[in-house]
């Protein structure tokens, strides 16, 4: 997204959410919607086989030599 589409999405959706944006907070949540979008796009950039699924139960461990069994 490039910054006049970030800085409309951005005043439609508080518009939707009936949600004020001072002017003051406002450049700091466009600086912030940019940088989740640069990292969106890093992510839809990565191809796809058709042997990926997605994983149905996350399970976190623990880094390996760090007391988990």
């Amino acid at each position: 997204m490039n910054p006049p589409e970030i800085e409309a999405y951005v005043d439609a959706a508080a518009a939707a959410l009936n949600l004020p944006l001072s002017a003051a907070h406002r450049t700091g949540v466009l600086h912030y919607f940019a940088l989740a979008a640069s990292m969106a796009e890093l992510v839809a950039a990565q191809p796809l086989t058709i042997e990926d699924e997605p994983a149905e139960v996350f399970a976190p461990i623990s880094p390996a030599g760090h007391g988990a069994a």
